[in-house]
């Protein structure tokens, strides 16, 4: 049997992994009887951590929110993964953020055993960030809005600047799905009594007091990451473009940005890129960048300008 203290260490441990535990499977777990598994649970409540107890044959243990953020115990990959992503946090695209991260690395860099500190160390001294295009900045606060609503299910309203200037919208949160440049929320909108995608660092903060609870709406679509990836790369565009590549999708996966376009595999040997643009010649270019043979399915205004600028192309190639 383990020591009073340790218990407490494994039955905290245990009631940080899962939701919820019922009384005897924390007595198995710690090998002690459902008596001391509640003097335990008394042991941890007076230490500040804020459990709570269900009565009853279906009843058991959670962990509730308390005034104070407890000390949180971690595994050792548990704790190399939250240190590396604080480190990236320090760096990331949504504001605020950075002083913050970089105050919580040094207070988990500090208590690190050695031998994690080591590996940490070693992937910070590894890394090198690359400058590139500007990435749209999201506000940390508006960012925790959106997720409580989504989480809540609060109505929410939004002032949310687009093409016709900043404009009211309430809106029922159903899910953020980002990309590793933009933060998108996918929200029925009220107004339109439809469903609609908004771009987080369009969001104007800091946002109001949540509205009253809804009932979930069921989502345009069962794969919520493929339904906003379709709103933001061709529902917004002047031509919707359907191109088969012939190359197996595992091949042109990696040439494509979930920004840029969606992939479909048709089968082992091709698949289907699905893009919008409000250029034909931009499309062109960057169907033709890709690399791999390809037909145009849509828009039938593409085959002329990918035939121009071929002809543009050998006209080049033959002056060299």
């Amino acid at each position: 049997m383990l020591e009073t203290s340790a218990r407490l260490l494994r039955l905290l441990s245990l009631l940080q992994s899962r939701a919820d535990w019922s009384g005897a499977e924390l007595a198995e777990r710690l090998e002690v009887g459902l008596r001391t598994v509640r003097r335990d649970v008394e042991r941890l409540r007076e230490l500040g951590y804020p459990v709570d107890a269900t009565p009853g044959v279906a009843g058991g243990y959670r962990l509730g929110v308390g005034a104070a953020l407890p000390p949180l115990l971690l595994d050792d990959e548990e704790a190399v993964a939250v240190a590396i992503s604080l480190r990236t946090a320090a760096t990331g695209s949504v504001a605020g953020l950075e002083e913050a991260a970089l105050r919580a690395l040094a207070k988990l860099h500090q208590v690190l055993p050695s031998r994690l500190r080591h590996r940490v160390s070693a992937f910070q001294a590894a890394t090198v960030p690359l400058a590139g295009a500007a990435v749209p900045e999201v506000n940390a606060d508006v960012l925790a809005g959106l997720a409580a609503a989504c989480r809540d299910r609060r109505r929410l309203r939004l002032r949310h600047r687009g093409r016709d200037g900043v404009t009211a919208r309430e809106v029922e949160p159903h899910r953020l799905v980002h990309t590793p440049r933009r933060w998108y929320l996918l929200a029925w909108d009220v107004a339109k009594d439809d469903w609609r995608t908004f771009r987080v660092d369009r969001i104007e903060g800091p946002l109001g007091e949540p509205g009253a609870r809804f009932v979930p709406r069921t989502p345009p679509q069962e794969d919520v990451a493929a339904y906003v990836s379709r709103a933001i790369t061709s529902a917004p565009y002047r031509y919707q473009a359907r191109i088969l590549f012939h190359a197996p999708m595992e091949a042109v996966a990696p040439r494509t940005s979930p920004e840029a376009g969606r992939l479909e595999a048709v089968d082992a040997r091709t698949c289907l890129f699905l893009a919008g643009s409000n250029s034909l010649d931009e499309l062109a270019i960057h169907v033709a960048a890709k690399g791999f043979d390809f037909e145009v399915l849509d828009p039938p205004e593409l085959v002329p300008v990918l035939r121009e600028i071929a002809d543009r192309l050998g006209r080049a190639s033959s002056r060299a």
